[in-house]
């Protein structure tokens, strides 16, 4: 009864921003990201990528309490580059990764659906299913 609607836990309210950068004044080169209606998916995906990142010194998040869908991530860089600009682009080098997999995936599944075709042309009026029947697994 006093639990948040779920779309709130995700969908922005008009007016909130999705990331906010907070430079760390005791810490060189150093910046915490909020990212607003985000988890330990996000926060644990950013932080290992950061930390693999040339010029990143240190990273990682926390989530300061299961129920409120904000994440905090720290990065601190050797001076070459901003926090800002290593977050661009572990964030751009994840976009195009995960693009690459959609690809792959979906040509991999095209050819699947090719093949269990032909399977299937090559049975003559049999039930479906069973061996090469195409609805077993990979």
């Amino acid at each position: 009864m006093n639990a948040p609607d779920r779309f709130e836990l995700f969908l922005l309210q008009e007016g909130e921003k999705k990331i906010t950068e907070k430079v760390v004044s005791g810490m060189s080169n150093t910046s915490d990201f909020i990212l607003l209606k985000e988890d330990h998916t996000l926060g644990n995906l950013l932080s290992e990528h950061l930390k693999m990142a040339p010029h990143v010194m240190m990273a990682g998040y926390k989530i300061d309490h299961p129920n409120v869908p904000e994440v905090l991530i720290r990065v601190q860089t050797d001076g070459s580059i901003t926090p800002r600009e290593a977050l661009v682009r572990v964030c751009k080098q994840l976009v195009a990764m995960y693009g690459q997999l959609g690809r792959e995936f979906q040509k991999e599944l095209t050819l699947r659906q090719f093949a269990d075709q032909g399977e299937n042309a090559g049975v003559g009026g049999g039930a479906a299913g069973g061996v090469g029947g195409g609805q077993n697994g990979f």
